[in-house]
């Protein structure tokens, strides 16, 4: 028997599994799960431990208890057509930034609207204790530091704990080259300073992240869209024609849960990009900041283990995963890590370091694997919880993303329908929805919205129904599973 200090980190283990089987259709609705006892024996675990794990399925839907019985599958695969990819733009444009995308994404919202913008783990995901007793350690061992400026660079024990997790995205990285920043978004945008000027042409996945359409437009940089596959991510067939035909100077990846699709590029991708950074001399940017909210292991390698000439730049960031509150993300900058620490120490100078001391302890923990493992298993009951309501709600016609993992579900709807309106029709109910059209330059995609469910009550529940029948009334169409 295993000791019952394990039993959290188990019962996870033991749900997850369960879920997988559930989601994929091994375990078909109505079938019977095994009894605690049984399922306590074959694991080598306490029956409180299946009891827990149980519970935890029961929470995410995915089971119900029927007295005297056991535990049954309640949940239904729901198979639903993914989203399209968009065709490729063939040229560059500036970028002008649609100001539905800074009222929806920009703000934080008034509590008596329902928000389906947030793609950030709310608190009842995250462990506000875990980094109090943290950031308590941190000023009680390290108090003479809040008296003192922070080194721009970040400090020397942060930045070698941040090596050492480097580990796990598959880089071997000097601490020497890596930058502490205020986020990610900040690490970003101190890389496209590095290699970029105004007027310069930067690449990047189509649809994508409002806040890189910002970045470019602050920047005075032009976007080129590439086609993003839902599933596998940035085309490089289509950045391959725009680099022998356009004069692109970055690109702008997010390789693991892209913003807004939730796609990951396969490995073999990864490393064929690394390698045509380097045949053209062109500087990526890889945002990795999901990667430890992606199911699979192996999806949290990233571009940056495949390179061997410093062309890649890899920006990361916590705020996803442990506490958005510390504001501090990293960078390690390849072949520009010299100017990149130039333009930090000259513009932006450093963040706190006991804050930074407190990340590298949170990082360090021996139970950190447990406690991603647990944020996954909650979002993914959550996006499965979702993308239900969406297939029993929502017209039909609609395509859905089906991510590996993270908080955001990207909803491709019928052509007929303009997800701009429908946002305003939201708005009447007190329900906020993201349309697709802020996650482009070129104003692409208004019949698609953008679902992040971060937040998650019973009042997001019905409202989820709600934006599905008001869509549905919009088309005077059916809801999905009608027929």
């Amino acid at each position: 028997m295993l000791p019952d200090d394990d039993a959290p980190a188990l019962y996870l283990q033991i749900a997850e599994q369960l879920a997988r089987l559930i989601r994929n259709g091994a375990l078909a609705r109505g079938a019977r799960l095994p009894s605690v006892r049984a399922l306590a024996r074959q694991h080598g675990v306490a029956q409180s431990t299946v009891v827990q794990a149980y519970h935890w399925l029961e929470d995410a839907r995915l089971v119900s208890a029927r007295p005297r019985s056991g535990f049954f599958v309640t949940a239904p695969v729901v198979s639903l057509p993914e989203p399209s990819t968009p065709r490729p733009m063939r040229r560059p444009r500036e970028v002008t930034v649609d100001y539905l995308g800074q009222r929806i994404l920009g703000h934080k919202q008034p509590e008596e609207i329902v928000s389906f913008s947030n793609g950030t783990p709310g608190l009842e995901l995250l462990d506000p204790d875990r980094v109090r007793r943290a950031v308590s350690r941190a000023v009680q061992r390290h108090r003479n530091l809040l008296c003192i400026y922070p080194w721009p660079s970040g400090h020397e024990d942060a930045r070698r704990a941040l090596a050492r997790y480097a580990v796990s995205l598959g880089c071997g990285l000097d601490p020497e080259n890596i930058v502490l920043t205020s986020g990610c978004m900040e690490s970003v945008a101190l890389c496209l300073r590095a290699v970029t000027q105004p007027g310069d042409v930067v690449a990047l996945e189509s649809p994508t992240h409002f806040s890189f359409l910002e970045l470019l437009r602050d920047l005075h940089l032009r976007a080129l869209e590439i086609p993003t596959h839902a599933r596998h991510g940035l085309s490089l067939d289509a950045l391959q024609l725009a680099l022998d035909t356009q004069p692109v100077k970055a690109t702008l990846v997010v390789p693991t849960l892209s913003n807004p699709l939730g796609s990951c590029m396969p490995q073999a991708g990864r490393k064929r990009l690394a390698q045509m950074a380097a045949r053209h001399g062109m500087a990526v940017i890889e945002d990795a900041i999901y990667n430890d909210l992606v199911e699979v292991d192996e999806m949290r390698r990233s571009v940056k283990s495949y390179d061997s000439t410093g062309h890649v730049m890899l920006c990361d960031s916590f705020s996803k995963t442990l506490a958005p509150g510390l504001r501090l993300g990293w960078l390690e900058g390849g072949r520009w890590a010299e100017r990149l620490r130039a333009i930090k120490d000259l513009q932006v100078g450093g963040q706190s370091a006991v804050l930074e001391l407190a990340l590298a302890d949170l990082i360090s923990q021996a139970g950190h694997a447990a406690a991603m493992r647990q944020l996954r298993a909650a979002a993914a009951a959550r996006v499965s919880t979702a993308r239900h309501s969406i297939a029993t709600h929502f017209p039909q016609g609609t395509r859905v993303s089906d991510p590996p993992g993270g908080l955001l579900l990207w909803l491709e709807l019928p052509r007929a329908l303009d997800t701009v309106q429908l946002h305003q029709a939201c708005l009447a109910e007190r329900i906020l929805i993201a349309p697709g059209s802020v996650f482009s330059a070129s104003g692409r995609f208004r019949n698609c919205l953008r679902i992040g469910v971060g937040d998650w009550s019973p009042a997001h529940w019905a409202a989820l129904r709600t934006v599905g029948e008001l869509a549905c009334g919009m088309l005077r169409s059916p809801p999905l599973l009608a027929a």
